[in-house]
């Protein structure tokens, strides 16, 4: 890791360390790290190292662009698992190039010409839906691409195929997602 990118990483740990329970804004962040990829940084702090920095995906109360810290107490993380060398391989194999949008690594961007592409590795299917590190299922994606690509998983379920879903799961998964909805949704709980 770069030195900058320790450095922005560590300035937003002590930051969310000093506002435990307090929501802070994107605007905030953006400028403790002092670096355009703070929200890169955020994530590193909740994959890499465990911290659960929640968001409005998390918490109802929430919104896009807050983000609240509730413990100094970190859950198990994991490391970044694809190695510097698979990293290179998917790159040239993909000709330093994205593979969604056909940006150059190191030119203007096509979509900002302010920005020179800098290309990220991204899965094919995600890790969160089965997919591994194997550089079959690994492809070079600009970070233009790479904020978006989230945002182009799988269709949301209906909710009658949603119930269907929860339905099949096991006793023990449909609790978890009860504590999940409550803890969301905790003004809900309330009202009952």
């Amino acid at each position: 890791m770069a030195k900058g990118q320790a450095g922005s990483r560590a300035k937003l740990r002590m930051h969310f360390l000093a506002n435990i329970g307090k929501v802070l804004n994107s605007d905030e962040l953006r400028e403790i790290a002092g670096t355009s990829e703070w929200a890169r940084r955020v994530r590193e702090l909740r994959d890499e190292e465990g911290y659960q920095i929640l968001t409005h995906h998390d918490r109802s109360n929430l919104k896009v662009g807050e983000y609240l810290l509730e413990t100094d107490k970190p859950q198990p993380a994991f490391s970044r698992g694809i190695s510097k060398e698979t990293r290179a391989y998917v790159l040239d194999r993909n000709g330093f190039t994205c593979q969604m949008c056909g940006a150059v690594a190191g030119e203007p961007h096509t979509y900002d010409q302010t920005k020179k592409t800098r290309l990220h590795i991204g899965h094919i299917i995600d890790k969160s839906m089965g997919g591994t590190d194997d550089p079959s299922n690994l492809r070079a994606i600009c970070s233009v691409c790479n904020e978006g690509a989230s945002n182009v998983t799988l269709p949301r379920p209906d909710l009658q195929k949603l119930l269907i879903q929860v339905r099949r799961a096991t006793n023990g998964d449909q609790l978890e997602l009860l504590k999940w909805l409550l803890q969301k949704f905790p003004e809900q709980s309330k009202n009952k």
